[in-house]
């Protein structure tokens, strides 16, 4: 490969005149030798590697857990699990909303650490339904998280330097895409070993022989001028036969034709549109769909909350009164409930919607018997984004309303979305679970890069849910990824190329 020695870009410069041959280069040495960032290290990695002048060496993956922010400041202030056992051992049995208020946590967290210790027999539920303590110390397992936690505030820990039983301590504290309620965030990472080619070596002896530093200005600036600093330096040549810009007419989004599309099809079988804020309460969101306000379940939505304002002014009558009913006896869906005190304060929290299903919900007090409705809806989630995951994301949301509708309609319509609408060859069912449908069905579809992933949820709503908004008879529903069949539907490989910024991969993918 021929290489023009003056077109090269300041980073790869200083890269090769910085090592040699049989050299090992990594993104520590770079980091801490020439001062270069982490992305700029990658960006002359790619570059280099591109043109043969550096070739890879050796790669190593590796897993480390990282303290989120809820985990600093869980290290200075105690686990759930160790702040509400103190709390009992020094007040005595509390019920669970007593006990949330006191150390200001949230309901969802005081539940899901009162489970572990119950779990561990170190706290459980007295005869007047509070919780007391029933051994005078901590289980070992949260006596070893809180080690870890102490040793990971210096440096994150490397899961290849933990003993069987810390991995399985650390792994109840972790989330992969970092929950912002989780204590750390798992992260995948890769060392990569790089060193210099020939040619590599051969450009290098180039760039001396030509006195070419790497410090030479790429723009005249009026600073430059005024402080006459131009003067002590030299300047990179300008590529005076670089093509010029195309003259391109405006088109629109492949993906924004793609979702009306979808809506298109939904109408023309005649389902009506629903729609609803962005914004929404815990009311709608968790506890109108049967997830009861302790319970892990809710773990799997991890929401956005609204900082100001925090509550919503009321909740519609009668579903409060309903829903609230059904969560703490049954009310009158014949359902036993969960047993516990509906807590009317944190129902009213208001968060980013975290899944479609919160229009479902909402459309139920007002639905038709019979009738089929269908929503494209934005959620938030806090997620690490993937080819597969986006921290924001569309779901296509429905609910079919009627005496006679059954399990196999429902199939029918899940293989319409797989096949005809997310354009999948390779289809398959699961059983799943989510609190306020039963049975629960996965639809998952094989991608030929990425291979199989979930395509989202379904079942027919639980009574608890339908009879407490008003409807006495079964409701199929679901909630997709439409982001994820737009993978199969226009030939992409990461959910993130629907929202590039990249024009041209836009236009590129308009064109087809």
């Amino acid at each position: 490969m021929d290489i023009e020695v003056k077109n090269l870009h300041p980073l790869e410069v200083r890269l090769l005149r910085h090592v040699s041959m049989g050299e090992d280069i990594t993104t520590d040495r770079l980091v801490n030798e020439l001062g270069y960032k982490i992305g700029q290290c990658n960006q002359a990695f790619s570059w280099l590697s591109a043109k043969g002048c550096i070739s890879e060496k050796s790669r190593t993956k590796y897993t480390i857990y990282e303290l989120t922010e809820t985990g600093l400041r869980q290290a200075e202030t105690g686990l759930p699990v160790e702040r509400i056992f103190s709390y009992l051992k020094e007040n005595g049995p509390a019920s669970l909303p007593v006990i949330a208020s006191a150390l200001s946590l949230e309901q969802s967290d005081v539940g899901s650490a009162f489970g572990s210790l119950s779990a561990s027999k170190t706290a459980a539920m007295n005869e007047e339904k509070k919780a007391c303590l029933i051994s005078d110390s901590l289980d070992g397992e949260v006596l070893l998280q809180r080690s870890l936690i102490d040793r990971a505030r210096t440096a994150p820990l490397r899961e290849d330097s933990l003993t069987d039983a810390e991995r399985k301590a650390i792994s109840k504290l972790a989330k992969k895409r970092g929950a912002a309620s989780s204590t750390f965030k798992l992260i995948e990472k890769e060392d990569v070993v790089y060193t210099l080619t020939e040619v590599g070596n051969e450009t290098k002896s180039e760039l001396l022989k030509a006195n070419i530093t790497g410090e030479e200005f790429g723009l005249l600036t009026p600073q430059m001028i005024q402080s006459g600093s131009w003067k002590n330096g030299t300047f990179r040549p300008y590529g005076l036969n670089a093509p010029v810009s195309r003259l391109i007419p405006g088109r629109t989004n492949a993906y924004a034709d793609y979702l009306q599309w979808v809506k298109d099809k939904l109408v023309s079988l005649g389902f009506e549109e629903f729609d609803g804020p962005l914004v929404v309460n815990e009311f709608w969101n968790g506890d109108a769909l049967f997830m009861p306000q302790f319970h892990s379940a809710r773990d799997i939505h991890d929401v956005y909350y609204v900082k100001e304002p925090r509550h919503c002014r009321k909740i519609e009558e009668p579903w409060l009164s309903r829903v609230a009913a059904t969560h703490e006896n049954g009310g009158d869906t014949g359902s036993r409930g969960w047993g516990y005190t509906f807590d009317h304060e944190f129902t009213r929290r208001q968060v980013m919607r975290s899944q479609g299903t919160v229009l479902s919900a909402t459309q139920l007090p007002h639905a038709k018997i019979p009738g089929k409705y269908f929503g494209v809806a934005r959620c938030f989630r806090y997620d690490q984004v993937d080819a597969t995951h986006g921290a924001d994301f569309y779901q296509t949301e429905g609910i079919v309303v009627g005496k006679d509708v059954n399990l196999r309609n429902l199939l029918g319509l899940l293989k319409m979305f797989a096949e005809e609408v997310a354009g999948a060859t390779e289809v398959k069912y699961v059983p799943g679970y989510f609190p306020f449908t039963e049975p629960s069905i996965e639809v998952h579809i094989k991608h030929p890069v990425l291979g199989w992933f979930e395509l989202g949820g379904s079942g027919i709503f639980r009574p608890e849910v339908t009879k407490a908004l008003g409807l006495d008879v079964p409701v199929l529903a679901w909630g997709l990824g439409i982001d994820r069949m737009a993978l199969m539907h226009l030939g992409l490989n990461d959910l993130r190329e629907l929202f590039t910024p990249d024009i041209e991969s836009v236009r590129m993918r308009r064109g087809n």
